[in-house]
């Protein structure tokens, strides 16, 4: 099964993106998305509708902030998605969109100098157009680059965050399909662990069972990246388990693997009401998590994850308008 067309389809929207402007990103964006394009971005942007609708949202002000943007993938990787039954084909491309931090974006305030906002998108590809996408980008990683970071202490660690560490995330070509169905069977039998967790004798056990012992977890701002099995479960796990309660899960939206690589998204993929101390906050009301996690398998056990998780919203629903603070 060749993912040519579709990929070649995003490869010449990211190009055109490449060119645009504050004030004529909306035509480049309807050159290659249908009327309707629904659109998802996190918290402030959330749901648009149309190419002109997601330029007011979020490129013609990111365009107007950022100077000499460049698109620095680590991820692209496209499949049919398993949560319609393999029907729709999508392409995911994950990394880092690199400028100039010129001007004021959502209130954060301009450093002049070189910023990383991390990225993933999933878009959904229909008779020559993108139709949907997902757009997750870590504004509290951007905050922290230019010096305005407003949360407390996070328990992992800040970084620019790298790509595989094997250096072979951009398939371009397509990949042999068994591998990708290997790696999709991996992904879910780690989903079933985590669902069924009280079977095992320790947190240890369950991630040893599909987790390398030195995987790296490169966690959101606000959690942070981690390092090593036993690190995941103190600087990450334990807090999320002991601090968090009420876990519903919502399901997915896409969720597709090729080659190595593997992901998906959800709106939201979780539902879970703060048990008093999660990210400094006190015991809370119900509040969503929308959650992308990306990623690599080496052999049978899975390497690297890359998670962005839309935090603002997440605190947003709990009271913390992060934003709003910013801009007082």
């Amino acid at each position: 099964m060749s993912f040519q067309t579709e990929k070649a389809l995003v490869r010449a929207h990211y190009d055109a993106l490449s060119k645009a402007t504050p004030d004529n990103v909306a035509s480049v964006l309807a050159e290659r998305t249908s009327p309707d394009w629904h659109w998802r971005g996190m918290h402030p942007f959330h749901e648009q509708h149309g190419a002109q609708a997601v330029a007011d949202a979020f490129w013609s002000p990111f365009l107007a902030a950022m100077s000499r943007v460049q698109r620095r993938q680590d991820i692209f990787i496209a499949g049919r998605n398993e949560i319609d039954g393999f029907q729709s084909a999508w392409v995911i491309s994950m990394g880092h969109l690199m400028g100039l931090f010129d001007a004021p974006f959502l209130g954060i305030r301009p450093n002049r100098r070189i910023a990383m906002l991390r990225y993933a998108e999933f878009n959904k590809v229909v008779d020559g157009k993108i139709v949907e996408t997902a757009l997750f980008c870590d504004l509290l990683h951007l905050m922290r680059q230019a010096g305005q970071y407003p949360l407390p202490p996070q328990t992992g660690m800040h970084l620019v965050q790298p790509g595989p560490a094997t250096h072979d995330g951009l398939l371009f070509d397509d990949a042999a399909p068994a591998e990708g169905e290997q790696t999709l069977a991996l992904v879910n039998r780690m989903i079933g662990d985590i669902n069924a967790h009280q079977r095992f004798d320790s947190p240890q056990q369950e991630l040893a069972q599909s987790w390398h012992d030195d995987f790296i977890w490169w966690g959101p701002e606000g959690i942070g990246a981690t390092y090593t099995i036993d690190r995941y479960i103190a600087q990450h796990q334990r807090p999320f388990r002991t601090q968090i309660k009420d876990r519903i899960y919502n399901g997915h939206i896409c969720r597709l693997a090729e080659g190595n690589f593997g992901g998906f998204f959800g709106w939201a993929n979780l539902t879970v009401t703060n048990a008093g101390g999660y990210m400094g906050l006190p015991a809370g009301t119900p509040a969503d998590m929308r959650v992308v996690d990306m990623y690599r398998r080496d052999g049978d056990k899975l390497a690297e994850n890359w998670i962005f998780i839309d935090i603002l919203h997440f605190l947003n629903m709990q009271g913390l308008d992060v934003l709003g603070r910013l801009e007082t």
